[in-house]
C-alpha cells in the first residue's frame, strides 16, 4: 500500500512552524549569529533572562526579514497558477457555475499533478517550502502570534512582579529591628 507523497505534511498544517521562528528558506546560521551577538551584548544570567534574549532575537530577526512574507505570497501565486490548469476535480456537475463533471481518469490526474509538481519545483526551488507550510507565512498569522505573545508576556511580567514583591516582603520581615540596629552599628564602626 503506497501513501500519497504530495500535499502538506500534517505537522506543518498544525502549527509546527511559528511565524516568529525560522521559516524553511531562512538562514539558521545567520539567526544563531544574531542570537549570539545579542546574548553577548546583554550577558543574560539564568534561564528567564536567556528566554527574554531569545525572544528579542526572534523579534529582531522577524523585523529584519519581513520580506519573506511577500516572497511567500508571491510563491503561493505562482504555485496556484501552475496548478490552475488542473481544474478542480469534481464529481458534481454545476452548469450554472461552469463546473462540469470530471472527465479525466485518476491516472490522467496523477500525471497532471506530477507534471505540475515538477514545474513548481523547477520554478520555485526552495521557495516551494514556503508554499507547503500553508498560511503560517502570512502577515495575518504573524500578527496573531505577536498579539498572543504580547498577552503571554504581560502575564509573565505580572508573575515576576508578584514574585519580586513576595521576595521583598520576606526580606523585610526576616530581619528583626534588633538585628537591623546591630548591623547598622557594625557598619558605622
Amino acid at each position: 500500500m503506497s501513501k500519497k507523497t504530495y500535499g502538506t505534511p500534517p505537522a506543518l498544517k498544525h502549527g509546527c512552524y511559528s511565524s516568529l521562528s525560522l521559516l524553511p528558506t531562512e538562514d539558521r546560521a545567520a539567526f544563531e549569529k544574531l542570537h549570539r551577538d545579542i546574548a553577548c551584548e546583554f550577558q543574560p544570567a539564568g534561564r528567564s533572562e536567556e528566554i527574554i534574549i531569545l525572544n528579542l532575537a526572534r523579534l529582531i530577526w522577524r523585523r529584519e526579514n519581513l520580506a519573506i512574507y511577500r516572497m511567500a505570497s508571491h510563491a503561493r501565486g505562482i504555485h496556484s497558477s501552475i496548478y490552475y490548469r488542473l481544474g478542480p476535480p469534481s464529481n458534481i456537475e454545476m452548469p450554472l457555475l461552469g463546473v462540469e463533471k470530471e472527465t479525466r481518469s485518476p491516472e490522467e490526474l496523477r500525471a497532471l499533478r506530477k507534471e505540475a509538481d515538477e514545474k513548481a519545483l523547477r520554478e520555485l526551488g526552495s521557495v516551494l517550502d514556503l508554499v507547503e507550510i500553508g498560511d503560517v507565512a502570512t502577515p495575518d498569522e504573524l500578527e496573531k502570534e505577536l498579539v498572543l505573545i504580547e498577552r503571554l508576556d504581560g502575564m509573565i511580567a505580572r508573575c515576576v512582579k508578584q514574585l519580586l514583591l513576595v521576595r521583598g516582603v520576606k526580606s523585610m520581615s526576616s530581619s528583626t529591628p534588633a538585628e537591623t540596629s546591630q548591623s547598622k552599628l557594625k557598619n558605622i564602626a
